[in-house]
């Protein structure tokens, strides 16, 4: 028996299978440098709105400037277009200041009038005593439709051009006796005597009345002699 062998072929399996290539890997450097201008970006958006006010969330506030003409420069053009764009005054504007002799009347048809000037001195017994005085008569008529509370009448006098607090006069002998203490109904009316502290020395007085809370004072003014 021989001892010669031979082994048998090998069977065939052909080459091995190639292997998948791998996924391609990102660039890390130019990951962060992509990053970092995004940034930077955002942080230059962020100072420029900061800076110049370009903000998307809403718009800046809109500021209108305007120019006033100087009062000495009356005949330069800027004072000449800024006089023709001012709206010109009413000509029938109400001050509220009259004459001592007219009258004035209220929306609610009440009429309040000044009369019956005279200067004399209180006497010993009134309230400031031995006193120069102005005495007149404030006239209230109510020719509106509602009755009109004479209780709430006030009167305040002052004199000089300066202006000084004037006291009133209270003297019951004389018929001082201060606001009435009734109601006035409509279609009546009703005289109050009442006296102002003026010196012998000046001339000018001013009166205020009103004839209720309700309405506004009128302001009487001139020279009693």
């Amino acid at each position: 028996m021989s001892n010669n062998f031979t082994p048998p072929p090998m069977p065939s399996y052909g080459p091995p299978p190639v292997p998948p290539p791998p996924p391609p890997r990102r660039n890390r450097a130019v990951l962060v440098a992509v990053a970092a201008a995004v940034v930077a970006a955002a942080v230059s958006a962020a100072v420029t709105a900061g800076v110049t006010g370009d903000d998307e969330a809403g718009p800046a506030p809109t500021v209108t400037v305007t120019e006033t003409a100087s009062v000495s420069g009356g005949d330069t053009p800027a004072a000449e277009e800024a006089a023709e764009e001012a709206p010109a005054a009413s000509e029938d504007t109400d001050d509220g200041v009259y004459a001592l002799d007219e009258t004035v009347t209220y929306e609610s048809d009440v009429e309040v009038s000044l009369s019956g000037f005279e200067r004399t001195v209180s006497s010993e017994y009134a309230m400031p005593e031995k006193t120069p005085y102005a005495r007149f008569t404030v006239k209230v008529k109510n020719s509106g439709s509602k009755t009109l509370d004479t209780t709430l009448l006030t009167v305040n006098c002052s004199y000089g051009k300066d202006g000084r607090s004037s006291e009133s006069v209270f003297d019951s002998d004389t018929g001082l006796d201060g606001n009435p203490q009734t109601k006035l109904l409509a279609g009546r009316s009703i005289s109050v005597p009442w006296g102002c502290e003026l010196p012998k020395g000046e001339k000018l007085i001013q009166i205020e009345v009103a004839p209720d809370f309700d309405s506004e004072t009128a302001i009487f003014t001139g020279p009693v002699t």
